[in-house]
């Protein structure tokens, strides 16, 4: 199963130079790498992304994933949650998230 992080342009450009993160200022507070399913994704770039632009989508394979605990978050919903370094090698594809008049535009997520 595709899950996804989003990650804003700074950190971004820090992922593809260094290899790895350890995520965002969110993530490195909570212990954890906050990631999201499909169904989420819309309501995750709404709560946390609302206006900003220059973001990134990162693809993953919840199944390829090492240190990955789906634990109860907004909702109840389980999230997935990455416990280790996010690795260039843990990416499958990612693009950029255009920000249109209606949001962000995540496209077709296969």
């Amino acid at each position: 199963m595709l899950i996804y992080k989003v990650l804003r342009e700074p950190e971004f450009a820090a992922f593809r130079r260094d290899g790895h993160t350890h995520g965002a200022p969110v993530d490195l507070t909570d212990g954890y790498i906050h990631l999201s399913t499909a169904q989420q994704l819309p309501g995750t770039l709404a709560k946390h992304f609302a206006v900003e632009d220059g973001l990134h989508l990162l693809a993953l394979d919840s199944e390829e994933l090492d240190s990955i605990r789906w634990e109860p978050s907004r909702g109840g919903d389980l999230f997935p949650h990455l416990y280790r370094e996010l690795r260039a090698d843990d990416v499958i594809w990612s693009r950029p998230i255009a920000l249109g008049p209606n949001g962000h535009e995540t496209g077709d997520l296969a």
